[in-house]
């Protein structure tokens, strides 16, 4: 039922040319090269080591991995996360990557 939900909302989208992140809940993720990462729509920090940071998301989690990894800003909605980042990975609620 939830795809089929989010099939017409994603409809709705593209017929009003509105942003699918606004229409859909979905965090808005920036990426400048390997030093930073800008998430907007998150639900708090899961786990924060300096190589691994874990932020909960609307739809599951968002998996970051790196060196030197420091939360530079954080906010309600969202926060930036500077260091050597190496990977990102979403996993969704069930824990399935």
């Amino acid at each position: 039922m939830a795809a089929s939900g989010d099939k017409i909302k994603r409809g709705i989208a593209d017929f009003f040319d509105v942003p699918k992140d606004i229409v859909l809940n979905l965090p808005r993720i920036i990426v400048i090269g390997q030093l930073q990462l800008y998430i907007e729509n998150h639900q708090g920090i899961r786990e924060f080591k300096e190589n691994l940071v874990k932020i909960r998301l609307p739809q599951g989690e968002l998996e970051i991995k790196g060196t030197n990894l420091v939360i530079r800003n954080i906010y309600s909605e969202d926060l930036m996360i500077d260091g050597e980042i190496k990977s990102i990975e979403f996993i969704n609620i069930e824990g399935e990557k």
